[in-house]
């Protein structure tokens, strides 16, 4: 199953990454999987800068191969291969405020206060992103093995504002 880089068909398809449409003629990353519902392959959808995130194996993969033309081929290469080398890097998926003090941190076990600021996880099973918890900022050197995640907070949390973006700039420093 050879994974692809083309532009989208329809505006139809949802990214798996983000969970926003991908616009028709807009480049997205299709990976190719055995269906599990009967025979033949399915292709899940990406954002090429999503995919290079989540699943930066797969787009590396595509992008070998692919004949598209990909403007930011650097910078997704980049953020993919950052990706590889930080092995639970894919899992995060965007930052937010607790909205209670119940969670408990997957690094170092502590309870999340509430209001402040967390990062959550999802792990990839079977074609699906699963919720998988949450760290706090200050533990995020310790989980990831890097600190280099506010291009990961910018793309996967859309709604900070750059106060946010800076605070949570200041706690990973």
């Amino acid at each position: 199953m050879t994974h692809v880089i083309e532009p989208a068909s329809s505006g139809r398809a949802k990214c798996r990454g983000c969970d926003q449409k991908i616009a028709k003629g807009e480049l997205r990353l299709g990976e190719k999987l055995p269906n599990p519902y009967g025979e033949g392959e399915m292709t899940l959808w990406y954002h090429p800068l999503c995919g290079a995130f989540k699943r930066p194996e797969v787009l590396v993969e595509a992008a070998e191969i692919t004949t598209t033309e990909l403007e930011d081929r650097e910078t997704l290469l980049a953020e993919a291969q950052h990706g590889l080398a930080h092995r639970r890097l894919p899992r995060f998926n965007g930052a937010q405020k607790a909205p209670t003090g119940r969670a408990r941190c997957r690094s170092c076990k502590e309870m999340i206060t509430k209001d402040t600021w967390r990062f959550s996880l999802v792990f990839y099973e079977e074609g699906r992103f699963e919720p998988a918890g949450y760290i706090h900022v200050g533990c995020a050197q310790e989980y990831f093995d890097t600190t280099e995640l506010m291009s990961r907070v910018r793309q996967f949390s859309p709604g900070l504002d750059e106060s946010d973006l800076e605070d949570l700039q200041s706690q990973l420093a």
